[in-house]
């Protein structure tokens, strides 16, 4: 068992940026690959981005590829999401979501194949 608990949402102008933060406690921390998640209302929930349990191995959205990073701390069982140059159409609910490792670094998108999730935190993105 993994409890996730985001933090860092808020509401940001357009341009500006945020850092999301989620702490995990319980099962060791590096038995996990974890991921970010969003969903705006009326819509499915939306992949962001993916780390491996190493950190080196991170993966995407397009709609977010060079504008948010993604970084862990194994040692404070912590992943981050960092967001820049935020855009109106970012606003949504964030979510992490832990997934066991794998040998190799695969980009896992889809929400069913992560076993945690937390329980969010609102990002608003003013035009």
């Amino acid at each position: 068992q993994v409890q996730l608990v985001e933090s860092g949402g808020g509401l940001v102008q357009a341009g500006g940026s945020l850092r999301l933060s989620c702490a995990a406690s319980g099962r060791t921390f590096v038995s996990y690959a974890m991921g970010w998640f969003r969903q705006a209302p009326g819509k499915e929930r939306e992949f962001v981005g993916t780390i491996d349990w190493s950190g080196v191995y991170t993966g995407y959205a397009d709609s977010v590829k060079g504008r948010f990073t993604i970084s862990r701390d194994n040692a404070k069982n912590t992943v981050y999401l960092q967001m820049n140059s935020l855009k109106p159409e970012d606003t949504a609910v964030y979510y992490c979501a832990a997934r066991p490792r794998e040998d190799t670094m695969v980009v896992r998108t889809s929400p069913s194949r992560y076993d945690y999730w937390g329980q969010g935190t609102q990002v608003t993105v003013s035009s």
